[in-house]
């Protein structure tokens, strides 16, 4: 191998080193979460949230349609500042943390939007996997996006109805990367 091919192949290699780094993010844990708010029996509102986000963070603003989310958080840290409704929320009725112990969402596609971007993929939460769109924004290196989630599509707490515990739950996800 001449010299030239050795130059040009470490050209290369830090190229694609460099675009690697670009383009992957690390989740910052501490900064990141999922909140939720339910109606309780049509008279009043929990809210709580979700930490421990953990997984693969890539976007890119200026190459969307090759970013790619694959995260989760651990539903054991669901906490809605009760810790009675917490217990019960953690065991077998709702979320069973236990046998269930992450809420993972894995892309399939993100696009642009005239609002700022979409995610379309898996979310799957207590077992079951559905497919859903997560529309959001990013600016400054936070992920901001919303969904509505219907609780008895994944199999949450079916014996209850709706008299004391709504049936969707309006979700935020808060994803702060460095």
């Amino acid at each position: 191998m001449t010299m030239k091919h050795i130059k040009n192949t470490l050209l290369i290699l830090c190229i694609c080193l460099t675009s690697f780094q670009v383009n992957s993010q690390t989740i910052n844990t501490n900064k990141s979460e999922v909140k939720f708010k339910i109606t309780g029996g049509g008279i009043f509102t929990v809210k709580g949230n979700f930490t421990g986000m953990k997984g693969d963070f890539n976007f890119s603003e200026s190459d969307v349609s090759n970013s790619s989310f694959n995260i989760c958080i651990d539903s054991k840290t669901l906490n809605t500042k009760n810790e009675k409704r917490d217990t019960h929320l953690h065991s077998a009725d709702f979320f069973d943390v236990e046998k269930h112990p992450t809420i993972c969402y894995t892309s399939t596609s993100v696009s642009k939007t005239s609002d700022g971007y979409k995610t379309t993929g898996d979310l799957t939460i207590h077992g079951v996997t559905k497919t859903v769109e997560i529309p959001f924004t990013f600016k400054n290196n936070k992920f901001e996006g919303t969904l509505e989630i219907n609780r008895f599509e994944y199999k949450i707490g079916e014996d209850y109805g709706t008299f004391r515990v709504g049936e969707t739950a309006d979700v935020t996800i808060i994803c702060k990367v460095n």
